[in-house]
């Protein structure tokens, strides 16, 4: 059995479960190193106590030989009858967060006094701490994203518009030998930045407009997110100074990062700082969220969790200040947590500049 398998059956005892259905695609890599995007068929991988694990996966994929127990359907084939005949349906079943209904509710009705419980934290936690493999692929990530967003900020000249500037991103990226975007790019220029996901267009660029770069890679298998905020040619000194602000906020969030801090009060420091400046109801999202092999993964930097951070823990830290029909601010590095505080793995100069 391997250590990724070992803790999360750690994890069920915790929890007082004996089997556990895993069918988010990327917790199944990560315990298989079988990857299969199954589209609307089922992918299953159950795991028990005892230490056995059988994987469940449609004839359609071609998965690689491993030593995990391997059980084959078709598309006619019932999902819930094969689940069925695996488990033990007296018991409590953990199930996936990502599990569709269209097979839940048939798995469920196959139960024999069992019931289903939510269960995947038990991976979720698990992946959540990167070893130092995994740790250094984040690095890599960043570092070709650090060098990406300095290309794309000399990139923009007068007439060039989002799109264009997202398209450059990413060449760029497939340039440095990475397998594609972790996201898709977001550049926005002047009032589109107060819209924190607005989506590239055919906005051009003008003098003084506040220019917000978002954007990731994905580089053997890890996934970087980054995001810095700049002004072309001039910045308006009340611009600047939210600026200043988002990343006053930033720093003062990685300040307190160290094992045993929550992450709800890594949050409260960011957020506390904007709202002492009057500007908390503008900041409309959480601090942060985990990464690793998808963008976003289980944890929230946010006051949802109380949950205290350990080393290896690996989130995003990107205050913003969005000022409707006006323009925005976010600043946003990776950070991996230490044994006595944090690493920011992006190096990319966080202060207001003109580009």
């Amino acid at each position: 059995m391997n250590m990724r398998l070992q803790k999360v059956i750690g994890r069920m005892k915790d929890r007082g479960l004996t089997q556990l259905l895993i069918s988010d695609p990327g917790s199944v890599y990560y315990l298989t190193g079988i990857s299969v995007d199954p589209g609307e068929r089922f992918l299953g991988l159950i795991v028990r106590e005892s230490g056995d694990a059988t994987l469940i996966v449609n004839r359609l994929f071609s998965v690689h030989e491993t030593d995990i127990e391997t059980v084959w359907l078709g598309d006619t084939d019932s999902v819930s009858e094969a689940v069925a005949g695996l488990i033990d349906r007296r018991a409590e079943l953990g199930v996936d967060k990502l599990l569709p209904a269209r097979f839940l509710i048939p798995i469920r009705d196959k139960l024999e006094g069992g019931k289903l419980v939510l269960g995947s934290d038990c991976v979720d936690w698990v992946r959540a701490v990167k070893d130092e493999e995994e740790r250094e692929k984040m690095r890599e990530a960043s570092r070709i994203n650090d060098i990406v967003i300095e290309e794309a900020a000399a990139f923009i000249r007068e007439g060039v518009t989002e799109k264009e500037v997202a398209d450059y991103l990413v060449g760029r990226y497939a340039y440095y030998g990475c397998e594609g975007v972790s996201f898709e790019p977001i550049v926005s220029f002047g009032k589109n930045a107060a819209d924190p996901h607005h989506m590239p267009d055919g906005t051009v660029i003008r003098e003084g407009d506040c220019v917000v770069l978002d954007i990731g890679c994905k580089k053997n298998g890890y996934c970087s997110d980054m995001t810095r905020t700049y002004f072309y040619k001039k910045a308006d000194p009340d611009c600047a100074a939210i600026h200043d602000l988002v990343r006053e906020a930033n720093t003062i969030a990685e300040s307190v990062i160290r094992p045993g801090v929550r992450l709800c009060d890594i949050d409260a420091a960011a957020r506390d700082h904007i709202a002492a400046a009057g500007y908390g109801e503008y900041f409309t999202h959480r601090l942060g969220h985990f990464i690793g092999l998808e963008v976003h993964e289980y944890g929230d930097v946010s006051a949802a969790f109380d949950t205290p951070v350990e080393p290896g823990m690996c989130f995003s830290c990107e205050p913003g200040v969005y000022l409707p029909g006006k323009f925005g601010v976010r600043i946003e590095d990776l950070v991996i947590v230490t044994e006595d505080g944090c690493e920011v793995v992006n190096h990319v100069d966080k202060h207001y500049r003109l580009i």
